[in-house]
């Protein structure tokens, strides 16, 4: 499950990686972004529907899922919605809900998220003048523009999206999200604001939660919160690493949900 924004072009592990761990990693782009139709007001849990049909549509019976940064709500979805298909699920680098009780959501979060979803807050058509302004940069100039302020990116994350590969990569997610539309972006931020569609309390499949502790853009609170709320939950925080640092450690986290019902060694922390 991609980032928002993003889409099935979006950071992964080489083909010769997934081959050695024996994965086939099955990526789509949401509702509004890439090639897929817009879908005004879906809901987060909307997106277990979604991999429903794909996984049926591929033959599969049970699968593991895992989502990156907004792609991790979404996730959790089909863990909560899906429990008889998902057999693990991993979160790296998640939002928690926004009627999280006792969270304060915006503590530690970078200004320009915070505006975003206080746009989001104050309705559809307020984020969408907000978000029409950076798609734009980023459709005029895609290996310029990025969709973060660069003065907000922590250390750690100015040397992951400084490798050459790393950025040829977001600048390939970025344009593919944005080259038909923005109203994924919008959808996204929306569904983050208002109730998820499901519990998180009553998830029971194995969770595995990856979090750099120096993340700006999904305080690393959110996870700490989620892990406190999910009884199969296992929490791994990064105390050098930050929102970008989810890139690194993917691998780890497939060789973890390829194990199945089995308990390997989880990613180590920092």
């Amino acid at each position: 499950m991609h980032g928002t924004p993003g889409s099935r072009m979006g950071p992964h592990p080489r083909p010769a990686v997934l081959y050695r761990l024996g994965i086939r990693l099955i990526a789509y782009d949401r509702p509004g972004y890439g090639g897929s139709d817009p879908l005004k007001g879906r809901s987060v849990a909307h997106a277990a529907s979604d991999v429903e049909a794909i996984a049926d549509h591929l033959g599969l019976g049970r699968f593991a899922v895992v989502g990156r940064s907004g792609g991790a709500p979404h996730a959790l979805a089909c863990a909560a919605l899906l429990p008889d298909r998902v057999t693990r699920a991993a979160l790296l680098v998640s939002l928690a809900p926004r009627d999280a009780e006792g969270l304060d959501w915006y503590a530690g979060m970078t200004p320009s998220n915070v505006a975003e979803y206080h746009n989001a807050e104050a309705g559809y058509e307020v984020l969408a003048a907000r978000i029409r302004t950076y798609a734009d940069r980023i459709r005029s100039d895609p290996a310029s523009e990025l969709p973060f302020e660069p003065a907000d990116l922590p250390a750690p994350d100015r040397r992951v999206v400084s490798d050459f590969g790393i950025r040829s990569m977001l600048v390939d997610n970025f344009s593919e999200a944005l080259k038909d539309s923005y109203t994924g972006w919008i959808d996204d931020n929306m569904s983050f604001t208002v109730p998820w569609g499901f519990s998180v309390e009553e998830i029971k499949r194995p969770v595995l939660m990856w979090h750099g502790e120096l993340d700006v853009f999904s305080p690393v609170a959110h996870t700490r919160w989620l892990a406190e709320h999910i009884p199969s939950a296992s929490l791994v925080l990064d105390s050098n690493s930050a929102h970008f640092g989810a890139v690194a450690v993917l691998p780890q986290v497939l060789s973890w949900l390829a194990e199945g019902d089995r308990e390997p060694e989880q990613p180590a922390a920092a």
